[in-house]
């Protein structure tokens, strides 16, 4: 009896231990997220809050066909900020014409606004790009950018929302 307790609480033990290693085995954070202020939802409110297609992308880490969202030619001066939570990400004026058909921003506003993540998934690795505040996936980072930081923020413009600068409204 003894002997079947034991044996039964060590393969618990291994099977959780074995769900949360592969559990973070996909991810591996890279820039961590500024956890102050963050935004907690239930996957309800974020359904009533964001239209079906934010939602796809922010919360089910979706992405969107290039070419076909609103910001990928856009040309306003201003920030790009977070469509789930508000939070400022990228400045028009890092944004950049990449060819891809996804809105390009070479740096954010402040690394402490997004966090970085290695994406194991789909048998390749890419970094991953999520807002800090609510942890929303905006898109993937990659290394072939151009100057001052040789990146490349690859964002869906379902992730964003534009905030035109006061100055260019006058």
């Amino acid at each position: 009896m003894k002997m079947n307790l034991f044996l039964a609480l060590f393969f618990s033990l291994f099977i959780t231990y074995q769900h949360s290693y592969a559990q973070g085995k996909d991810k591996e954070v890279l820039l961590p997220a500024d956890t102050t202020n963050k935004v907690r939802k239930s996957d309800k409110e974020w359904k009533a809050q964001l239209t079906a297609n934010a939602y796809q992308v922010l919360r089910k880490h979706g992405t969107e066909r290039a070419f076909t969202g609103k910001y990928h030619d856009f040309k306003g001066k201003g920030t790009y900020v977070c469509a789930g939570c508000g939070n400022p990400l990228f400045s028009s004026k890092t944004k950049f014409d990449s060819g891809t058909g996804w809105p390009s921003f070479y740096q954010p506003v402040t690394k402490k606004n997004v966090t970085e993540l290695v994406d194991k998934s789909y048998g390749m690795e890419r970094v991953e790009v999520q807002c800090s505040k609510c942890d929303g996936h905006l898109g993937h980072v990659f290394e072939d950018g151009p100057e001052p930081t040789g990146l490349r923020y690859c964002i869906n413009s379902a992730a964003l929302q534009f905030q035109e600068d006061q100055v260019s409204k006058k």
